[in-house]
Order: C-alpha cells, then structure tokens, then sequence
C-alpha cells in the first residue's frame, strides 16, 4: 500500500508578460516576476505528485506556511484516501479560513494527490475520473496592454492559434478600448468578450453602470461582447440575476470563489450564463467536477479559469475534460512557468487544445528548474495598483 512520506511546498518566482506594455507588471508586478506556489507529495514507492494553489501569487510566505502546518497530518497516510485527505485539511484549516486563503492551499494538496493516484493507475487525471475526450475549445485571455500597438500584438498571437473568442480587460469608462480591440479583431475573424475586473471592487459599479457599457458598445460598434466577466463586486454579488436577467450579454464569474457550494448557491440564484470555477482556489479537481456537476440542466455553462502557472492550468483542464465541459481559457502574457513544468508540451491546435495521454496531470519539477526559477521576495502582486506607471493611451 502506497504511503505519503513527504509534503514540501515549493515557490518559484519568473518573469512575467512584457515590463513595458502590460498593465498587469505595470500596475502589479512592479519587479516584472510573478510567483507560482506548488505542493510536492511524495509516495514511498518514489511517485510524487504536483499541486498548485493560486494565493502564492498574492501571499507566497503564507502560502508556504500553511503548506508547512497541514503537512504533517498527511504523512503516513495513503494517497488513494483523497477524500478523507482533502478533508483533514481542510477541517485543519477551517475555523479560521473556511472560505478564503487556505482553500488555495487545499487546492494544491487534492490536485497533488490527483496527480499521484492518476501515475499510480498509469492514467492521465482526465480519463481516471472518467472523461471520454481530452479536446477542448480554448478562448484567449489577457487584453491588458497598455496602448494599441502592443494590443495588436496580442490579436496576432491570438490568431496565429486560431482562436475565435479574445477576452480583454475595460471598465466601464473604458468603452473605446472595447471598441478599438473590436474594430481590430472582427478584421482577424475574432470576436471579444470583456473582464470588468470587479470582483474585488468595493464599491463594485452597478448593474446599471455594466449595463450602460454594454449599451453603448453595441450602439457604437453593432454587437456586444460574447461575454461580461466579473461585472459586479462582492458588494452586489446579490444584483447579478438582475443583470442576467437584463439580457445586455451573457454574463461570467466566479473565478475567486473558494467553495462549490457557494458557486453552486450562486448558479441556483441565477448570477451566471458562464460559471468560471478555479481548481486552484476552489479546493481541487473534484471541486470543479461538483460545480460542473450542478450547472448542468441549470442553463449555465462552465469555463474553468486558467491564470496560473502549468499545474493550475492542467488541473483545470483535466478538471473539464472529465466533466465533460468543452470551453476553456487560455492565458496570453508570457510566463516560463506555463510550459517548463510541462512533461511534454501543450497540444495546441486550430483553436482548441488536447491533453497528453501522460499519467497524471502531466506536470514535471526538477532540481534544474528550481534552480533556474528561485523564489524571489520582490516577486509579489500588489492588489493595490501604482496608478503613477502608467501612461494615458488614446484609444480612438
């Protein structure tokens, strides 16, 4: 019987998109590193398994911490007991972050151990928890560069992988940027959804605010955004089926919620078209299957999230794949830890994606990489933005 003999929480920092022309190292990343936060486990038998949670980007000393303090109930104990683990841990961890912080730490734990019990059965996780296709349809995010030039450098990169969707980042003072990446991707066959990015505002704008963008984007362009992400804050959680229910476009979210249960009360009060569950903050691989689970027969679609680094995104993957969903996104901005962790490179084809048949989850760490990618102090992201760096741009 297969026995846990060690638990290590591992950082590595790397540069992250372009220091000049992102919004995101401009207003964030200030040292131009990002950080990525995974979980080793590792078997007797000499397997070993890789996790990551998403707070590490935010809080990567914290992120380590915890890791540190629920690794010693795991050790001894068998791999294939994934339920009974996810749940110490999470009982561990509970009082004082039922919801929040600790749950990306849960998240990297289960999907570690998904990993091992895929390599124990020499199956890859999607076809293990019983997916029967590994091909999905992949929409392109990012849209956060600072100027048109380097805008257009982002629809090229989307085309050259023939995707048909491109998600940009505008608020809702920010309708000609929405319109300008309209104008240039309907010339390349592409067509744009909009990340309002409020899912941490307080104050959040109001549905009427998120309405009135879409309005007028469509009065002044002739179509809306294939869909709105994030379009209210947590302060007006409650308003979203009222947008929904205004029909301006198909309404997302729900990248930061740490339970399916809170994701699921929300698809059963209505907020989403497009529910977008994290492997990597919403507790694991079966996290995601639940959410799928109950969205379906409840006219709401499900589009995991995919901003991390190679394990959060192959976790989300292989979570979709076995759910059978058919839609997922694909990070734009440049980050070594997107593909040097990979056991073989992404299946990049006409738009879509398929999954390796690799035991596991398909992710790799060495001694070289760890050596190559150190963790850096200065490689963390400030939620509060340095509005000084950057410069006005004209979108008209």
């Amino acid at each position: 019987m297969p026995r846990i003999i060690k638990v290590r929480p591992v950082l590595l920092s790397a540069p992250y998109a372009d220091p000049e022309f992102n919004l995101e190292v401009l207003l964030h990343l200030p040292s131009g590193l990002r950080t990525t936060g995974l979980v080793e486990i590792t078997l007797d038998d000499g397997v070993s398994g890789l996790g990551e949670g998403y707070l590490a980007v935010f809080a990567p000393e914290v992120f380590r911490t915890m890791v540190e303090l629920v690794a010693p109930y795991l050790i001894g104990r068998d791999p294939r007991q994934l339920t009974e683990l996810v749940r110490d841990a999470a009982i561990i961890t509970g009082y004082w972050s039922f919801q929040g912080a600790a749950r990306h730490v849960v998240s990297a734990i289960e999907i570690a151990l998904q990993d091992c019990c895929g390599k124990l059965l020499g199956l890859p996780v999607w076809r293990m928890l019983g997916g029967t296709s590994p091909k999905l349809k992949l929409y392109a995010s990012g849209g956060d560069s600072r100027c048109p030039e380097a805008m257009q450098g982002e629809i090229a990169q989307v085309a050259a992988l023939g995707i048909r969707v491109f998600k940009i980042r505008a608020r809702n003072h920010q309708v000609d940027k929405a319109l300008w990446c309209q104008r240039a991707a309907a010339a390349r066959g592409i067509e744009i959804a909009v990340d309002m990015t409020q899912n941490l505002a307080i104050p959040s704008q109001t549905p009427e605010a998120a309405a009135a963008f879409v309005t007028e984007l469509r009065e002044r362009s002739g179509s809306a955004p294939a869909f709105l992400e994030e379009a209210l804050g947590p302060d007006r959680i409650g308003e979203l089926p009222e947008l929904r229910r205004a029909g301006v476009c198909p309404i997302a979210g729900g990248e930061i919620v740490t339970t399916p249960d809170e994701l699921n009360a929300r698809i059963a009060q209505g907020c989403y078209d497009i529910a977008q569950p994290d492997a990597s903050v919403i507790g694991g691989i079966g996290a995601v299957l639940a959410v799928s689970a109950f969205a379906r027969g409840r006219d709401t679609a499900v589009y995991v999230h995919s901003w991390g680094g190679a394990v959060s995104m192959l976790a989300n993957y292989h979570a979709a794949a076995a759910a059978g969903e058919e839609t997922a996104e694909w990070p734009l901005p440049q980050y070594p830890l997107r593909q040097r962790l990979m056991a073989e490179p992404w299946g990049l084809r006409d738009g879509g994606l398929q999954l390796a048949e690799v035991p596991g989850i398909g992710a790799v760490l060495t001694p070289e990489l760890e050596q190559e990618f150190p963790f850096r102090p200065e490689a963390v992201y400030r939620c509060l933005p340095d509005l000084s760096r950057v410069p006005a741009a004209d979108w008209s």
